[in-house]
């Protein structure tokens, strides 16, 4: 009798009890959590499927490399030296040229998206040449609609016709000295070696932070949260009982995700898997926590599943660098950027695949994400109540 009237007073166990941490509980809130991962397919898709198949499309679908740009080639003149000039325009793996003799029969294809640009090679270009400089050798056109293909389209163009002309002139000297462009960590500039290390960000961050929010929403919408909740364990073994099969589950994605940028899609490794490992970790500390943080605040699933998508997946897709460079945004968006933990992580990423152990880079990478992470959970932590009202 005497423990039923402590338990209706609100004083079953005492303050200290319930602070006390206790393995065991946290080793059975694991397996429990565990257990419940491992039975729901959805958790499954999301940390094994989804992974393989966002680097696919990373890999394959999405490119930003220019090649077989498709352009016209306007052959107004019918001179040896105007094939000459054509001819160089085919014979380069970069542009995919289609070839006329008046510029009307490209200009709809132009509008119509059929060719990103033309070039003409007008009537009086013999003339053009021998003048030696006093008029552009050709017209180049292109599609603006696009300014990333105009501006190659239009700097390769000109790269070609620079090249054919220096080839003419045969009575200039030898050059004493040949200069080769070359580039560090990237030699064959393959944006499939820049976005598949960033994929891998993008994954963790489905992993540690929808996947999170969304299971533990889900738990305070059907009621079980709180059944957990009034159980002697502390909130801290709740947290970590909660959080910590998820994170077991974000490191096996990341090893699985390695393997085949290095294995199946060719992107090097020159860094340390020790390191690869290290990063992802610590990743997983603001994406865990931000998932811990939304699932307390939202309680609902949609809601949950809403400001995950927001605040977690397209800042870390879009102010991330992972497809635009932070310093081409705006300053005002360059400073939210610090607040996005993904920011770190791909910057990271790149650097242990192409350039290697670097931590000059990697701690302070380490030390940001660690703090956001530790704010996360702070706030977290404060936001989820032992004693319910």
């Amino acid at each position: 009798m005497n423990a039923v009237a402590q338990r209706k007073e609100g004083a079953a166990l005492e303050p200290g009890d319930l602070r006390r941490f206790d393995l065991r509980r946290l080793m059975a809130l694991v397996t429990k959590e565990s257990y419940q991962a491992l039975r729901d397919p959805s958790t499954l898709l999301i940390a094994f499927v989804l992974p393989v198949v966002l680097l696919l499309l990373f890999a394959y679908a999405v490119s930003l490399d220019a090649k077989e740009v498709r352009v016209g080639v306007v052959l107004e003149s019918p001179g040896a030296s105007a094939q000459s000039l054509a001819a160089a325009f085919s014979g380069t793996r970069f542009l995919k040229t289609q070839f006329a003799h008046d510029r009307r029969e490209v200009a709809d294809q132009l509008v119509s998206g059929a060719l990103r640009g033309y070039v003409v090679i007008p009537q009086d270009f013999e003339q053009r040449l021998a003048q030696r400089g006093a008029e552009p050798l050709v017209q180049i056109v292109t599609d603006g609609s696009y300014p990333n293909t105009a501006n190659y389209v239009e700097n390769y163009a000109r790269g070609v016709v620079q090249t054919w002309r220096a080839g003419l002139d045969v009575a200039a000297p030898a050059q004493s000295v040949v200069l080769e462009p070359r580039y560090w960590f990237n030699p064959e500039l393959e944006s499939r070696r820049a976005l598949i290390p960033g994929a891998i960000a993008i994954v963790m961050t489905i992993i540690g932070t929808m996947l999170t929010a969304l299971v533990v929403a889900r738990e305070w919408e059907r009621g079980t949260m709180e059944a957990v909740l009034s159980t002697p364990a502390s909130v801290a073994e709740i947290l970590i009982g909660k959080l910590l099969p998820y994170f077991v589950l974000g490191m096996l994605s990341t090893l699985g995700a390695a393997a085949l940028a290095v294995f199946v899609f060719g992107v090097p490794m020159r860094g340390s898997l020790a390191a690869l490992l290290l990063l992802s970790a610590v990743f997983m500390v603001p994406a865990l926590g931000q998932g811990l943080l939304i699932s307390s605040l939202a309680r609902n699933q949609f809601l949950a599943a809403q400001i995950a998508l927001f605040t977690g997946f397209l800042p870390a897709f879009m102010l991330s660098g992972f497809l635009y460079e932070i310093d081409a945004m705006p300053a005002p968006i360059r400073a939210i950027t610090r607040a996005v933990p993904a920011r770190y992580f791909v910057d990271s990423l790149k650097t242990v695949f192409l350039a290697g152990d670097i931590w000059a880079v990697f701690l302070p990478n380490l030390a940001a994400m660690a703090a956001i992470g530790a704010l996360f959970f702070a706030i977290a932590k404060r936001a989820t109540r032992k004693n319910l009202e």
